[in-house]
């Protein structure tokens, strides 16, 4: 099984990206945001939750996360791997991840990490705005979801980083270079644990 965080700040790519990493790992993709989104449109009691910390530029409690994540997981059969994009946000998702995988007998094998200047980000997610209609997309939702990135997203690239798992990408260029970056960069780090 191979296990790996998408990570990066709102509108650096994270979703383009991990497609590209799950055709050529044979993936399951987890996207939190989709999971959200899809709770929302259902009107579920946790989407209805979920949206009021989204539309305010905030991130869904550690709790609402981890409990929607977790029963994602359990519904998994047969699995080469899963990639994790919007999860974790935090440290204490991150560790609730560790916790979920190592029950599993797995764990999370690398962090890829997009960098992609402040300005860019506002925006690829303001151009964004303008095909989805997402409601957390508007200018000042922006800014407050990158102060909150910066405040207690950033650690959790820290507690990886810590376990030497990071991997660091470019996140600016053509979409297919950085994707092929980010396969050799995966490629050179599990080759080096084997």
């Amino acid at each position: 099984m191979l296990n790996i965080v998408v990570f990066g700040a709102p509108g650096s790519g994270k979703g383009t990206q991990s497609d590209a990493i799950k055709s050529h790992f044979n993936l399951f993709h987890i996207s939190t945001g989709d999971v959200l989104r899809q709770e929302i449109a259902l009107d579920t009691e946790t989407g209805r939750i979920a949206k009021k910390y989204i539309d305010g530029g905030q991130l869904v409690p550690d709790d609402i996360i981890i409990e929607v994540l977790a029963h994602v997981l359990d519904k998994l059969d047969h699995q080469d791997g899963v990639i994790f994009d919007g999860f974790p946000r935090t440290v204490v998702q991150a560790e609730a991840l560790d916790k979920m995988l190592e029950k599993r007998g797995q764990r999370v094998d690398a962090l890829v990490d997009l960098q992609v200047p402040e300005e860019l980000l506002v925006e690829r997610i303001l151009n964004r705005s303008k095909v989805s209609g997402r409601s957390d997309d508007n200018e000042e939702a922006v800014r407050q979801r990158l102060e909150v990135y910066k405040s207690r997203t950033i650690p959790v690239m820290e507690y990886y980083r810590a376990m030497g798992k990071h991997i660091p990408i470019n996140g600016v260029g053509d979409i297919n270079e950085i994707s092929q970056g980010i396969i050799s960069a995966l490629e050179q780090k599990l080759n080096r644990k084997v």
